[in-house]
Parts: C-alpha cells; sequence; structure tokens
C-alpha cells in the first residue's frame, strides 16, 4: 500500500529541476482528446465509469456505476507564494503550487505572482470532472493525456478565459483550478466515487512542472 500524500505539506527537497509546459489557449481544437469547453454547466453531463470486473464474469448491466456525482465549490486562492486548492466536492485541501522554490515560499508576500511550480497531479478513473468560474475571470488548467507511464514533458497548461468552464474525461491527468491571482471560485461536478491515482513531480522525476503566468 502506498503512503497518504500530505497535500499541504509536502516537504519538496531544494534544488529540483524545472520543466516548463507551454501555455495554450483553450479552444475545442486544442482540447480535443482531453475534454471540452462548457458554456452551460447545467448542459454538461459526468461520465461514470462503471467499476471493474474482477475476473471473467461481467458486471451485470445498470450495476457498478450506480454512485452518481457529487458536487460543490472549489476554491482556488493564491497565499503569498503557496497556492491553495479547496474542493468541497470532495472535503480536499491542497497545495496546488508555488511562486517561487518551495523552501522560500511565504505566505506573508504581497508580490503578484509571475510563475506556478506544480508538485502533483492526479487522474480519476472513475469518472469525468467539471470545473466552471463563478468569478469570470481567466485561469490556468494544466492536463495530459491518460497513461501511467505519464512524464512531465506531456503536461500542457490550458489558459481559458473565464467566460467557458471545462469538462475532463475519465482518466486525464490534472491537477484542479488554478486562479493567476488571488482568489476564484468555481462550480465543480465530479464522480462521487473520488478514485484518484496521483504523480509526484518531484519525487518520480526530480522536478517541478513550471507555467509563465501572463496576464493579458
Amino acid at each position: 500500500m502506498s503512503t497518504p500524500i500530505d497535500y499541504l505539506n509536502p516537504a519538496l527537497p531544494r534544488d529540483l529541476q524545472r520543466v516548463v509546459m507551454p501555455v495554450v489557449d483553450a479552444t475545442p481544437a486544442t482540447l480535443d482528446g482531453y475534454g471540452k469547453l462548457v458554456a452551460d454547466p447545467n448542459e454538461c453531463t459526468v461520465e461514470i465509469v462503471q467499476w471493474p470486473a474482477q475476473g471473467t464474469r461481467p458486471i451485470d448491466p445498470g450495476t457498478g456505476d450506480e454512485a452518481g456525482t457529487t458536487e460543490g465549490v472549489f476554491v482556488s486562492e493564491w497565499r503569498g507564494d503557496i497556492l491553495y486548492g479547496r474542493n468541497e466536492a470532495v472535503g480536499g485541501h491542497y497545495v496546488l503550487a508555488y511562486a517561487t522554490e518551495p523552501h522560500e515560499a511565504r505566505e506573508d508576500n504581497t508580490r503578484v505572482p509571475e510563475r506556478m511550480l506544480l508538485w502533483h497531479a492526479n487522474y480519476h478513473p472513475d469518472g469525468g470532472q467539471l470545473f466552471f468560474p463563478l468569478d469570470g475571470r481567466p485561469f490556468y488548467v494544466p492536463l495530459a493525456l491518460p497513461g501511467d507511464d505519464v512524464t512531465p514533458e506531456k503536461f500542457v497548461c490550458f489558459r481559458f478565459d473565464g467566460q467557458h468552464g471545462l469538462y475532463i474525461h475519465p482518466n486525464i491527468w490534472h491537477e484542479g483550478v488554478f486562479t493567476l491571482e488571488g482568489t476564484q471560485r468555481f462550480f465543480d461536478r465530479q464522480g462521487a466515487v473520488h478514485a484518484r491515482v496521483s504523480v509526484e513531480f518531484a519525487e518520480e522525476f526530480s522536478c517541478l512542472l513550471e507555467a509563465p503566468i501572463v496576464h493579458r
């Protein structure tokens, strides 16, 4: 059994390399394979994946996918050099990213963040996930296509203008939603089972993922 991850105190080592993600505007074309833009959250259906069969006998039709979805507000908040995420739908609280070297990060810093450094990502094999902005401001979402052989170089950072939300398919690597400054709220809907598979970039690849924060 793997050791539980301390999402609020990841204790990252110093002198990690950085892998810079390309920052790409989110469009129907660029999101192909990852998910889609969402104009109305009420019109977005979250895919639920049926529980996998354990042997040669199939899961009975109409079972194994009945847990449905859960929903709530996802808060993305910069406190100084540290970007926190709080997902009320599943009771999660995380350090999403840093604006500087993690060991130098301070919550009382008043500088506007110029970059984000990402240490962790995950995917949900049980269902898709919807993030819809409630404050109408730009935000970032780093994503990678499915596969447990994921590497840092496979991640793309998508930039959203704040007028549309994002729906991602099951098994898409992600790490919440990243406000570019201050605090933003997002409506979140996802599979209620909330299975999570993780990658820790510092531990596995001795690096952090980096994206410059560009304000337009």
